[in-house]
């Protein structure tokens, strides 16, 4: 499933293309993804002008005139196509066709249907149930150690179980999770309970690192994620540990029959870490 730099991408890609633009034609090739699609869709949105985009966790929203905003979420292998309205060939599972009177056209395309596309008043946006109770925003100014030091707070689960609730981090999957904690030298398997505050300052500051860091390569394309111009990330050739079970590590000496990557299963993911720089507890409480 596409995480928050990808969604992030596409988003942006969107953004780029779309805003500004007013609708002319709205095409269901189908009623229903994950969920039914609201059949006024193609009512509200033709003639609207698209007035901007935003994402929130793992959702895009598509805000346009008349106070509405559409919801969409990629599912795990849904995409965005932009192209030129003159290439008018649906391809294969293209659910949904947008079309702008300036010539681009946008299609939605999702294989396994577990995507989702809906329709909300843009003042009650925070309100969906889809995002009513998302957590806090990574890439937010306002997520620091402090933040996230409340966010952990009485939390009985591992580090990484903690950071994968969207309830309380928006966004975080299972490839970003992995690579902070490698950086931040802290084990998956960590309860929340034994962190540090210096550990806590530690994931604050390089979570974001890592989004960021990832939103510039275009994502990470491990099967189907492309951007909206259909173009592959480059972030999974930076992976320092994620997909790496058993090559060497990247910052540790030795070879990898001792000191490699490993891979564990937590709540039927993987968990992808090195045993020597991430240590089940840690040696200094007062430190990481």
């Amino acid at each position: 499933m596409p995480e928050l730099p990808e969604v992030e991408t596409v988003m942006r890609g969107m953004r780029a293309a779309l805003e500004g633009q007013t609708i002319s034609r709205v095409e269901l090739r189908r009623a229903d993804l994950r969920w039914p699609i609201p059949p006024e869709l193609p009512g509200v949105l033709t003639g609207a002008t698209i007035l901007s985009l935003k994402r929130r966790g793992k959702y895009i929203l598509i805000r346009v005139s008349g106070d509405q905003s559409v919801l969409l979420h990629l599912g795990m292998t849904g995409r965005v196509r932009l192209e030129p309205l003159d290439n008018r060939d649906a391809l294969p599972h293209e659910h949904v066709i947008i079309e702008t009177d300036s010539g681009i056209r946008l299609g939605l395309i999702d294989p396994r249907r577990f995507g989702a596309l809906g329709l909300v008043p843009t003042i009650e946006e925070e309100n969906h149930p889809l995002l009513a109770e998302i957590g806090a925003e990574p890439l937010d100014k306002s997520f620091n150690a402090k933040r996230l030091t409340k966010i952990l707070a009485g939390r009985k689960t591992s580090v990484k179980t903690a950071l994968l609730d969207q309830r309380l981090i928006a966004g975080l999957g299972n490839i970003y999770v992995c690579e902070a904690l490698f950086r931040a030298e802290i084990h998956p398997e960590r309860p929340v309970g034994s962190l540090s505050p210096k550990a806590i300052a530690a994931l604050a500051e390089i979570i974001p690192e890592v989004l960021n860091e990832a939103i510039a390569a275009g994502g990470s394309s491990l099967r189907d994620y492309v951007d909206a111009e259909g173009n592959k990330g480059g972030f999974q050739e930076l992976h320092q540990v994620y997909g790496r079970e058993g090559e060497p590590c990247p910052v540790c000496p030795g070879p990898p029959a001792c000191f490699g990557i490993r891979r564990i299963t937590q709540s039927a993911r993987s968990s992808f870490y090195c045993p020597r720089r991430q240590l089940p507890v840690s040696l200094d409480e007062t430190g990481a």
